[in-house]
């Protein structure tokens, strides 16, 4: 996984880490329950609040809302030893929250990054970023009825580049 052309998106989701209604009001409360959508941190509650406390940290020095509906919550480094590989937690919230994104909008779609290198890390939201300039995309994620939908989604744009 040495640069972006390598890292398959799709493959770093799963329908366990992928919540299409999540309830939060807050940007807090968002990082919270996306944190809490981590199955390899699900029984691991000093490891959830290091991820959490990071969160907050790099969301203190800038937004990670992107704009255009989207944030994509991550800490400012790779987080070594919390997690063996990449994953992408997505969360969709119906009427989006205040995320302080660059455009003003609320945010809708996140895409919680976790990594465990800091190349890794860097690959991945390079994908990411890429990805979710389509427009298309995101409509069709703000549309998707259920988890595979997402990754079928992901994967369909993944494969057009």
């Amino acid at each position: 996984m040495n640069n972006a052309h390598s890292v398959t998106l799709s493959n770093l989701l799963s329908p366990a880490t992928i919540n299409l209604d999540l309830k939060s009001a807050d940007r807090e409360s968002v990082l919270a329950e996306l944190v809490n959508q981590l199955p390899q941190l699900a029984d691991q509650p000093q490891s959830r609040q290091t991820l959490l406390r990071a969160l907050h940290e790099r969301e203190q020095l800038c937004s990670t809302g992107i704009g255009d509906g989207v944030a994509l919550p991550h800490s400012r480094n790779a987080l070594v030893g919390l997690v063996n590989q990449p994953v992408i937690v997505f969360g969709r919230h119906r009427q989006g929250i205040p995320f302080n994104c660059i455009d003003n909008a609320p945010a809708r779609l996140f895409f919680l990054l976790v990594a465990p290198t800091v190349t890794q890390h860097l690959a991945v939201l390079a994908r990411l970023s890429r990805l979710l300039r389509d427009p298309k995309l995101r409509h069709d994620l703000l549309a998707a009825d259920k988890p595979e939908k997402v990754i079928g989604l992901i994967r369909e744009e993944e494969g057009k580049l």
